[in-house]
């Protein structure tokens, strides 16, 4: 069975590519199986560590997933990780995989670039919104959205300006902005899929696209197509474009 899953992904080598990087088989194998078959057309590598990474060569990475594995952000083998795959997939968004909720170190992967924190106790279709936010440009950290509004605040540290740039930047992208087919046409639309691709690979009519496109350009207040990408990049990178509704 795992020869004829290597097949397959060497096959679509040339398609949109995710990594999973995960040291446990079970779960890294589990990850992989279920993104294959909501992602149709995609090519998924997994490895166990960075020390494949060279694996991944020449396929269109999309984005890297990398398994925390109960590190902290100043961890020597996280930074390890982090700048092998630096060196050879500069262009690539990085998540967390984690099998903890921790509000600071999902605060501290936010300032340094991570792009997404998907932790183990998310339900699977929240989970998937998520990565499809973030492949449409956008960054996905439900853990900070709760410690805004959950807990008492005598045990949160007072935030700095930046930092509360960083949370507010994280709300407004959350995955309220999408509907989950919204959320899939626009990590499509990122891929510089046709509609009439977009289409075939979700299943949908030309109709149902377009209508999706309107209600994307609507709430992002972009005229067309270009300006979805370029919205979407801007509200990543923290610009002022947070008023679309």
């Amino acid at each position: 069975m795992s020869n004829n899953a290597g097949t397959k992904r060497r096959a679509g080598r040339n398609a949109p590519t995710v990594v999973v990087i995960e040291h446990s088989t079970l779960a890294r194998t589990t990850v992989v199986k279920l993104l294959e078959r909501e992602f149709i057309g995609w090519n998924f590598i997994d490895m166990a560590s960075t020390e494949t990474l060279d694996r991944a060569l020449g396929a269109e990475v999309r984005l890297i997933a990398l398994d925390l594995a109960g590190r902290d952000i100043e961890s020597i083998s996280l930074r390890d990780d982090l700048a092998a795959i630096a060196a050879r997939f500069p262009e690539a968004p990085i998540t967390f995989l984690s099998n903890s909720d921790d509000v600071d170190i999902a605060r501290q992967a936010l300032k340094i670039g991570i792009r997404g924190f998907f932790s183990t106790s998310l339900g699977i279709d929240i989970a998937l919104a998520g990565l499809r936010l973030v492949l449409a440009g956008g960054t996905f950290f439900p853990q900070l959205l709760g410690a805004v509004t959950s807990g008492s605040s005598e045990h949160i540290p007072a935030r700095s300006e930046a930092e509360k740039r960083l949370e507010d930047r994280t709300q407004y992208l959350a995955i309220a902005d999408f509907t989950p087919r919204e959320a899939d046409v626009l990590a499509a639309l990122q891929c510089g899929f046709s509609n009439k691709v977009i289409a075939g690979k979700l299943n949908l009519s030309g109709h149902t696209v377009k209508m999706h496109l309107q209600h994307i350009m609507r709430k992002l207040q972009a005229q067309n197509r270009t300006e979805v990408v370029a919205r979407l990049v801007q509200r990543a990178a923290g610009g002022q474009d947070v008023s679309a509704n």
